[in-house]
């Protein structure tokens, strides 16, 4: 009788004094591909660093590869995050590096990665390109890492896994950033390497997923809970939120009704056009949503508005009422605005305490590096309360599950009650609970007449103070729709 492909026996994990996982017991077997789900913070990236060794823990794990398989005797773990080096192997990258072109010709190119990494795996290249053109990726060869959206790095670290085809492969959070069409192929790819016998474990709560996944479960108070199917998540009724701290019950101070304004704005790397010709106009109080593909040129058109993106001086671009270029600072513009967005995220300091990232939204810097007045600390104790993150308040950024973390971002964009809040799909790798809360939050806090740009793929899970939306398409502006058409198609 064949042994099983993965055996776990009483494993156990702690983080200080809290277990995440206890005595938890695991079989797969030959021929099945799992989806693993539960809530934020569970233990599903813990258990999945372990099976590849990545973590320390207690107990027994032990996988019999097939020794007759021609598929690589190896178990691939795609991170719900990529993490890249320059040129000279550092990591340590800042927020505005990715728009800086002298910065940019340090960090390898797609190409580069994907050639050393064949050559490392002796991987054969007629395989790549099916793959590549699956996810559109094609024409991203020359592409710098630094220079890649959150979505294009998803779809980097997927197109090596698929490329390798590893006896079992884990994917966290597969669909992270990727957009309606992505998603779809991927799980088309995923149902072909199973074909070809490639195992895989899903680290996922989305609900469409591919067809030769045959077992489920969750991971809950630390044990694995078989599932007999796909467990939707219940759209959980309106919570009844807690008091908004004083400070942001009042409008924001406007400096300008014109929040943004562009005119014929155009951004290109070398031959490749990012932005052609944008034409776009936001006011006072309004709620834009913003649409488009991976590598349409979201990522970039918010870096104008953020102030990050060197360009934005060659173009006809307002922000706050004044020409972009007339003597205003970067930090003066972000002095206006609240930035959620997975980039930033990448980059902050995850060493900062939940109460100095939120108080840190005060100055616009990545960790706090300096002394508050009195009154500004009361109201980073008044949001931390908001936010159910009192008893977090000491704790790293950085050690928190990864719903808690965004809300830490959210209160911390909040604290200078801005102008401008900018969400860039603020709610990637939160499950449909979380996210129903989390965008709960943002019509309460909106209710003031703050400005919102929201970046998000899917209708289902957006707030609903929303009044216009922005469409683009390989860098054009296909869609600029108004309240009455936006609602309309959202219902």
């Amino acid at each position: 009788m064949k042994e099983s492909f993965v055996i776990i026996q009483n494993l156990n994990l702690k983080y200080s004094q809290k277990e995440v996982l206890k005595d938890l017991n695991w079989t797969i077997n030959h021929g099945e591909n799992w989806l693993l789900s539960g809530i934020s913070g569970s233990g599903k990236t813990s258990l999945a660093k372990i099976i590849i060794e990545k973590q320390n823990a207690t107990g027994d794990v032990k996988i019999n590869f097939d020794k007759n398989s021609s598929l690589p005797h190896q178990a691939l773990y795609v991170e719900s995050w990529y993490t890249f080096k320059n040129l000279e192997g550092a990591a340590n990258f800042y927020y505005q590096q990715r728009y800086t072109s002298q910065q940019a010709k340090e960090i390898i190119t797609v190409y580069a990665e994907l050639d050393a990494y064949g050559k490392e795996n002796v991987l054969k290249t007629d395989r790549l390109a099916p793959i590549l053109d699956a996810f559109g990726f094609s024409t991203f060869s020359n592409s710098q890492l630094i220079e890649l959206s959150s979505g294009e790095h998803k779809k980097l670290q997927l197109v090596k896994a698929l490329w390798l085809k590893p006896q079992l492969l884990i994917i966290d959070q597969p669909y992270t950033g990727l957009d309606s069409a992505s998603r779809k192929n991927l799980n088309i790819l995923l149902d072909k390497i199973a074909s070809e016998g490639v195992q895989f474990i899903l680290i996922s709560n989305d609900t469409d997923l591919p067809k030769t996944l045959n077992r489920f479960a969750e991971i809950s108070d630390g044990k694995l809970i078989p599932l007999k199917s796909i467990q939707l998540p219940v759209p959980m009724q309106k919570i009844q939120l807690k008091k908004i701290p004083d400070f942001l019950k009042e409008a924001p101070t406007y400096s300008s009704q014109q929040i943004v304004k562009m005119e014929d704005v155009n951004i290109s790397y070398s031959e490749k056009k990012i932005l052609k010709n944008i034409n776009w106009e936001v006011k006072a109080g309004e709620k834009w949503l913003l649409q488009g593909h991976n590598g349409s040129g979201k990522s970039t058109l918010l870096s104008l508005i953020n102030g990050d993106h060197p360009q934005s001086y060659a173009n006809e671009l307002y922000l706050f009422g004044n020409r972009r270029g007339s003597g205003e600072s970067i930090w003066d513009i972000k002095q206006h605005i609240g930035l959620i967005s997975p980039e930033f995220h990448w980059y902050f300091n995850a060493t900062s305490t939940v109460w100095e990232s939120i108080a840190s939204g005060f100055y616009d810097t990545v960790g706090l590096f300096q002394h508050i007045p009195y009154t500004k600390k009361d109201q980073v104790d008044e949001l931390i309360e908001y936010f159910g993150l009192t008893e977090n308040k000491n704790e790293q950024l950085g050690t928190l599950p990864l719903g808690k973390q965004r809300l830490v971002l959210l209160a911390r964009t909040l604290i200078k009650n801005p102008e401008l809040l900018i969400l860039d799909e603020p709610c990637q790798g939160l499950d449909l609970q979380q996210t129903q809360h989390f965008n709960q939050l943002v019509d309460e806090l909106c209710s003031n007449g703050m400005t919102l740009i929201y970046v998000g793929h899917f209708e289902s899970q957006l707030p609903t103070s929303l009044t216009n939306r922005l469409v683009l398409y390989q860098g054009e502006v296909i869609a600029n729709t108004k309240a009455y058409e936006l609602q309309k198609e959202l219902a």
